[in-house]
């Protein structure tokens, strides 16, 4: 596959008329430095008299552009995503790649397996992702198939067997709350992961207000699934508030909430917390249509028998920089927490998110990052136990510049126009060559917005590491988003 990251860069680097590869000539002078865009904008703004305003810029030799509070440490939100996907890279390395393999139990005599099809996962987040980044869905199941034709497999007598043991089986971490665990991003990693843990919904509103609203399950099935249904149909314009709570304590999913009269269907996307259950049927449909028969039932591996087992196909996920791309462009929660504990999986063997808080901060220390101003606690930036500060972060992003992933590094970040910065730094008031110097993440929870990574400055200060972190504010979160915007806007006007 090309390397269609690295020639995007590459053609947004002559747009900006970079004639150093680490240094952007600015297109024009801002009204402000960056202190005085602090100093005489943002401290002045009524807004932050109760919000917490944590901000640090450092140029090419670590010398401060701006700063204020910037020891301070505050949520982080998907700014934390940068760490994640920087360690992952460092650590696993840009071309490591994830694994599934299958095998099979028993014997083959005449066609015939007599004995169970076994999915072993290796936490492959991209397994039946219908993403940019993933193989499609059938190619994979098409080479699991093709080993069983090698071994001459043309009907099995037994089942399926799910083998998700590679991680541990953790819904989320402890610190996210109940609300966000039903939807799509809040999709926790598993061993056995299967279209990045989401199931894709359809609602059909009742025809009278009172009706309850009809629920189709499109893609995957998980087997013998229950949902409850609680949902009502409201007036026109009453707007979609539909819930969905879910677990991985029963297999029972629960809707709720109410949808408008006036909408035809509304299409959701909901977290799968059986995922490797899900793999498995749909492996199956897949090798029923290809000829191959295989025993109706999905069996968690806790309750297959321990045998023998004898190797069929290994099928791997794209090279990790493709994953890490994904993952910033478009803030992939599910991808970051997958990265988040394979670090912990890989340091001490154990997938959980106690070893990979640990693996993290030790891979942190053999890098030199200066962890003061650092508590991590997932891989996405989701909990409200994430706490770093902006002197952390330009640590941090100082380290990565000095690494040999760093190109794959910052080229993963997105940019003004592009992915989670589609609408940012694209206002008539800024010069869009200028605005595409920054590369950053963005982040965002209730009450919280926030910026990080880079911007390259002119040959006075060369490559930029920032970050801007408001938290606590009160005011809609346009009026805290034009000040981050104008930050960053005179970061990439620097000389």
């Amino acid at each position: 596959m090309k390397r269609y990251f690295s020639l995007l860069v590459f053609a947004l680097l002559l747009q900006v008329q970079i004639f150093n590869p680490c240094i952007l000539k600015a297109q024009e002078k801002n009204e402000y430095t960056p202190q005085e865009y602090i100093d005489k904008v943002i401290k002045k703004n009524h807004n932050y008299r109760n919000a917490v305003a944590a901000i640090k810029a450092v140029d090419k030799d670590g010398k401060v552009i701006a700063e204020w509070n910037s020891n301070l440490p505050v949520l982080t939100a998907s700014t934390l995503k940068t760490v994640t996907c920087g360690l992952a890279l460092a650590y696993l390395g840009e071309d490591y790649k994830f694994t599934t393999s299958v095998k099979h139990s028993g014997i083959i005599k005449n066609g015939v397996l007599y004995g169970d099809i076994w999915i072993v996962g290796g936490a492959d987040p991209t397994l039946g992702a219908d993403d940019g980044v993933a193989f499609k869905v059938d190619s994979v199941f098409g080479v699991w198939v093709e080993g069983m034709e090698k071994l001459g497999i043309r009907k099995v007598e037994g089942n399926i067997v799910v083998d998700d043991t590679y991680i541990g089986r953790e819904v989320i971490p402890a610190s996210w709350t109940w609300g966000n665990i039903g939807y799509d991003y809040g999709s926790a990693p598993s061993g056995l992961p299967f279209h990045r843990d989401v199931q894709k919904v359809r609602i059909v509103p009742g025809k009278q207000v009172g009706d309850k609203p009809q629920v189709i399950v499109l893609y995957p099935q998980i087997p013998n699934f229950k949902y409850m249904n609680n949902l009502t149909t409201e007036a026109a314009k009453s707007g979609d508030h539909s819930e969905y709570f879910c677990s991985d304590l029963a297999k029972v999913g629960k809707f709720a909430g109410s949808v408008p009269l006036d909408r035809d269907t509304i299409s959701i996307s909901i977290s799968n917390k059986f995922s490797y259950l899900s793999c498995g049927a749909a492996f199956r449909d897949f090798a029923l249509s290809k000829g191959i028969t295989i025993g109706p039932n999905i069996i968690p591996v806790e309750e297959a028998d321990s045998t023998e087992l004898f190797d069929i196909a290994t099928t791997y996920s794209p090279e990790l920089w493709k994953i890490v791309g994904r993952t910033l462009v478009i803030s992939d929660n599910f991808y970051a927490e997958t990265l988040f504990k394979t670090l912990g999986k890989k340091m001490f063997g154990e997938g959980t998110y106690s070893a990979s808080k640990k693996a993290a901060k030790r891979i942190l220390d053999s890098l030199g990052v200066n962890t003061v101003g650092y508590t991590q606690d997932d891989g996405s930036g989701l909990s409200r136990q994430n706490y770093l500060s902006p002197a952390f972060f330009c640590n941090f992003f100082s380290v990565m510049a000095q690494q040999p992933c760093f190109e794959r590094f910052v080229e993963a970040f997105p940019y003004s126009g592009v992915g989670t910065l589609r609408n940012v730094l694209t206002a008539k008031k800024f010069d869009k060559k200028t605005a595409l110097a920054v590369h950053a993440k963005s982040g965002s929870l209730s009450n919280v917005k926030t910026y990080a990574g880079y911007v390259y400055g002119g040959p006075k200060h060369g490559l930029i590491k920032f970050a801007i972190l408001v938290n606590n504010y009160s005011c809609p979160t346009r009026e805290i988003q034009k000040h981050l915007e104008g930050f960053m806007y005179s970061l990439a006007c620097t000389e």
